[in-house]
């Protein structure tokens, strides 16, 4: 989608390629202790122009750069996963960007996104106040799960028998907000998360590594329905993180589709899915 950008908003978009380079940069040298390297690099950084009049978004880049500058703390994705999404976000921004999840790059995400509005949504009420807490500046909500990891199976294997799961009946925000009868909809969530649309979704949360946790089950089904009732231009980048582990797999492959795979590096894949009136060989009970 075509996007008219203020000089302002220009500028943070370039600066946010720019000190995103810097953090890995920077860090690698802190770890590595070349500290002349460093200082060479500093005139560069210098002609970024951070305070006294900056932008909301320049500050915030700022900040995200300091902070993974002089800490031991490091993004729980790869440099190579962190890409593939960071160059889609460098193209869409500013966009709606909803991430599941609170982590250590949190700062990272929101601040890859300058101008626009990035949300994060965490299940685990104790390291959710932790995370906020200490990062204040997220737009961070605490939501709850109706799923099991333990039920991951019966959930894919029964969905389609369940007509308020189907496409159709099930897209966009209709399909979630009240869909009480869908146990994959994301029912209950924030306001906000059903009035935008979402041009970037993350999916690195919840949790999907113990029998009680509430697995990606439901974000991955949720997030598909978002991305087939879009109403505006353009298609949703989808990114579902941890496709080592079956269920992850089996969810992306079953709702976001193989089709409308465009990128995978790692432990991430990248869906571009089109809203339903674009995606005409969908099957009645099937998403793919």
């Amino acid at each position: 989608m075509l996007r008219v950008l203020s000089q302002k908003t220009l500028f943070a978009v370039v600066s946010g390629a720019a000190l995103i380079a810097g953090v890995f940069l920077v860090s690698s040298i802190l770890h590595t202790g070349d500290r002349g390297l460093f200082c060479s690099l500093s005139p560069v950084f210098s002609r970024i122009s951070f305070g006294g009049g900056g932008t909301d978004a320049t500050g915030q880049l700022a900040e995200a750069l300091l902070y993974y500058a002089t800490t031991s703390v490091v993004p729980q994705q790869s440099r190579a996963e962190i890409r593939l999404t960071f160059d889609v976000l460098r193209r869409r921004a500013p966009c709606n960007f909803l991430v599941f999840g609170l982590g250590r790059d949190s700062r990272m995400w929101a601040a890859l996104n300058p101008g626009g509005t990035t949300v994060f949504l965490e299940e685990d009420p104790e390291w959710y106040e932790l995370v906020t807490k200490s990062s204040p500046m997220l737009r961070a909500h605490h939501v709850k799960y109706r799923t099991r990891l333990d039920e991951a199976d019966k959930l894919l294997r029964g969905y389609r028998a369940v007509t308020a799961c189907r496409p159709g009946a099930a897209d966009g925000i209709a399909g979630l907000r009240k869909n009480d009868d869908c146990p994959l909809a994301l029912v209950g969530l924030p306001r906000e998360i059903y009035e935008r649309e979402w041009d970037v979704v993350m999916i690195d949360a919840p949790k999907g590594y113990f029998a009680a946790a509430p697995g990606r089950m439901a974000a991955a089904y949720s997030a598909a329905v978002m991305a087939r009732g879009r109403r505006g231009e353009g298609d949703t980048d989808v990114y579902i993180h941890d496709v080592d582990r079956k269920v992850e797999k089996a969810y992306a492959l079953e709702f976001l589709c193989k089709k409308y795979r465009v990128g995978a590096t790692g432990r991430l894949w990248h869906f571009r899915i089109p809203p339903v009136n674009a995606n005409v060989t969908t099957a009645g009970d099937t998403f793919c």
